[in-house]
């Protein structure tokens, strides 16, 4: 594992001599699996990573990011143009797109889309993502086929922002938003020949807790480079797997043909010994985007009445843990080496915005900082108390029946024991995790997967700005909590607005570099990625991003 983890770039193994260089045919059944169901059939509801898989698989955004090269594509959108001012955009859309109800998708939909997500009576996960230094996009149809937007700002990646809005049948979905109520349709409870979208597949069966059926979409307009129709599966089976060794198991055994997640660490030798033989393809895609991190609940209050308030929020406390973990252990032990030391939001892998700047591995450091906001061993048992005498102690959530999140929880509990901070570790189903400290706000620190949605900083405001929905330390604020969050939201609003290539990454390295010094997130490792299909498996273009073998699901074929 370690050698093979060591070799530079990407590469693929198992494909079978028949299955090279097939010409994709149209038909054919395709079993993928997740591991949580779905939180909603609406993305403008719910970000999980079920919901998501949903929304992608059933419907069509106006341009689509190849996740494979991080360029924009046309999608709904054939074509547009930007106006001299260089905030006006006039996009064309596809003549004849119909949803998969067979009624017409008009520019009338497009500017449905945006008021349902900009509605100010619900607390929908697309808003702050599709803002521009807090304030909206306008969005006019022109005629049926013709949408006109214009950005409140200056904006760099320009038409990239579009690629976080799936558009939804205003016919379908206009009532729930007149009642205010659009967070609340299409529930998983909603029948699925209730739902309509203009994606490739839509939902034929839906049995909670077991498995999704898509069905191709008969009138999805997009067609492959020869003309043929797409997409070229007929269905696809998302089977509910919460074991990974199950899923393991039934993806070498030929049960599934996908997985929407990389493989585990410890999954690899199983997979690459079934790759050998010609039962599954293994793509080694090098180091991800995102990596796992530890973050504490900075929302101001939570430790009202707790004594370790004192201590619990300050900065010095996360920069003491980055400085206590060795990073070499972390990635050998979590990730088998399979792994990459990082220090911030950005890895190696998106070069373009990397920063670098590494924390060394220095316990003493770490024990200098914990003084310093009154952390000491006082009684020589090796464990830190405050002024009163009380252990310095707190509860890290993980997710479980993740194997690398469970071993980081341990690697991270092991390293602060070093320097006398009690760390219980606490595993819980993904979705009460979720729970825990994306709604209740009932928890002390987690360690948990928080992707980014796209590698252009510009994109994920969402993640970078005080007021973002996944500013996941303290989220939705209505004004910055610290001064450094302010300072990050002035360096960000300007950094989308210059045009010029280097200043924004003049700008995004003090963002970086503010990020460094306060730690809300901390970082340890990330993971190389390795995902595998079936052998029957043809025409996938493998992302980093999740769903790696996925996001563009009407270009998936099978050797029949």
């Amino acid at each position: 594992m370690a050698e093979g983890c060591r070799s530079g770039g990407s590469s693929t193994s198992g494909a079978p001599p028949a299955t090279k260089n097939v010409r994709p045919q149209r038909g054919g059944h395709l079993v993928a699996s997740i591991r949580t169901e779905p939180g909603s059939f609406n993305r403008y509801a719910k970000r999980d990573s079920g919901t998501e898989l949903v929304s992608i698989l059933t419907q069509a955004k106006l341009v689509r990011i190849n996740k494979a090269t991080q360029t924009v594509e046309p999608y709904l959108a054939d074509s547009w143009t930007t106006a001299p001012d260089g905030r006006t955009v006039t996009l064309r859309l596809h003549p004849g797109v119909t949803f998969s109800d067979g009624r017409p998708l008009t520019a009338d939909d497009v500017v449905f889309a945006f008021d349902a997500v900009y509605d100010e009576r619900t607390a929908g996960t697309l808003a702050d993502s599709l803002q521009i230094e807090g304030k909206k996009l306008t969005v006019s149809a022109l005629d049926a086929t013709t949408v006109a937007i214009v950005f409140p700002a200056a904006y760099a990646p320009g038409v990239r922002i579009l690629d976080n809005l799936p558009i939804y049948p205003r016919h379908k979905l206009e009532a729930a938003l007149k009642a205010g109520k659009i967070n609340e349709a299409w529930g998983l409870s909603t029948p699925v020949s209730e739902l309509a979208g203009a994606g490739p597949f839509m939902i034929a069966q839906y049995a909670p807790g077991q498995r999704l059926v898509f069905e191709r979409n008969p009138g999805y307009f997009r067609t492959a480079l020869d003309g043929t129709a797409l997409p070229y599966l007929d269905r696809i089976t998302v089977e509910i797997t919460p074991d990974p060794n199950a899923e393991l198991l039934r993806l070498a055994a030929g049960e599934i043909d996908a997985m929407t997640v990389e493989i585990a660490p410890e999954s690899y030798a199983t997979i690459k010994r079934a790759a050998d033989a010609g039962k599954v393809k293994l793509f080694d895609l090098g180091v991800g985007y995102n990596a796992d991190a530890l973050w504490f609940n900075l929302t101001p209050g939570a430790f009202s009445g707790d004594p370790r308030g004192a201590w619990l929020q300050r900065d010095e406390l996360r920069k003491a843990i980055s400085l206590a973990v060795d990073r070499k252990l972390f990635a050998d032990t979590v990730f088998l080496g399979a792994a990459e030391p990082v220090y911030g939001p950005e890895t190696p892998a998106n070069k373009q915005w990397y920063w670098g700047h590494p924390t060394p591995h220095d316990p003493e450091a770490a024990r200098q900082l914990l003084a310093s906001i009154g952390l000491s061993d006082r009684n020589g048992d090796g464990i830190l108390e405050d002024a009163n005498n009380r252990p310095a102690q707190f509860t890290l959530l993980v997710q479980k029946g993740r194997p690398n999140l469970e071993r980081a929880g341990n690697v991270i509990r092991d390293e602060l024991r070093k320097i006398g901070i009690v760390v219980d570790v606490v595993p819980l189903e993904g979705l009460a995790l979720i729970e825990r400290f994306a709604r209740t706000r009932r928890y002390e620190a987690v360690y948990f997967t928080a992707s980014k949605t796209d590698t252009d900083p510009a994109v994920n405001l969402d993640f970078w700005s005080s007021r973002g929905s996944a500013h996941i330390w303290n989220f939705n604020q209505r004004t910055p909590a610290t001064d450094w969050e302010r300072r990050i939201d002035d360096l960000i609003v300007r950094q989308i607005a210059a045009m010029d290539l280097a200043e924004r990454k003049r700008l995004y390295d003090q963002v970086q570099e503010i990020f460094a010094d306060h730690l809300p997130m901390v970082y340890f490792a990330a993971p190389r990625i390795f995902v595998a299909s079936s052998a029957r498996v043809i025409n996938v273009t493998p992302s980093l991003m999740r769903p790696q073998l996925l996001w563009a699901p009407e270009t998936v074929a099978i050797v029949q």
